[in-house]
C-alpha cells in the first residue's frame, strides 16, 4: 500500500520557521513529481509548491521567497522549508504525488502560526 506520511508541523510564532517532511513508500519515488498543498480553515485546498522528477521547482506567489521545496530520492522524502511564516500560512499541509492516473495523498500535518 502506498504511503505518504507528513511530519514537522506545529505551532510557531509569526516570523518563525518550520520544516515539513513527507516520507513516501511503495512508489518509484524518483520518477514522481511531488507537491505540497494546504487547506486553511474555511478555504479551499491550494497548491503551495511543486518539484519535478528533474528537480525543477514552482511556487505559489504567496510563498515565493519564503518557502523552499526539495527532495531526497535516496530517502524517498520531500521537504518544505518554510521561513518568515505569517498568520495566514496557518493550514493543514498535505503531501501529494501524482503521475498519469496514479494520485496519492498524505494525511496532512497542521501548521499553526500565532500572530
Amino acid at each position: 500500500q502506498v504511503q505518504l506520511v507528513e511530519s514537522g508541523g506545529g505551532l510557531v510564532q509569526a516570523g518563525g520557521s518550520l520544516r515539513l517532511s513527507c516520507a513516501v513508500s511503495r512508489i518509484d519515488f524518483s520518477t514522481y513529481p511531488m507537491d505540497w498543498y494546504r487547506r486553511a480553515p474555511g478555504k479551499q485546498r491550494e497548491l503551495v509548491a511543486t518539484i519535478t522528477s528533474g528537480d525543477s521547482t514552482k511556487y505559489a506567489d504567496f510563498v515565493k521567497g519564503r518557502f523552499t521545496i526539495s527532495r531526497d530520492n535516496a530517502k524517498n522524502t520531500v521537504y518544505l522549508e518554510m521561513n518568515s511564516l505569517k498568520f495566514e500560512d496557518t493550514a493543514v499541509y498535505y503531501c501529494h504525488a501524482g503521475r498519469n492516473w496514479n494520485i496519492y495523498w498524505g494525511q496532512g500535518t497542521q501548521v499553526t502560526v500565532s500572530s
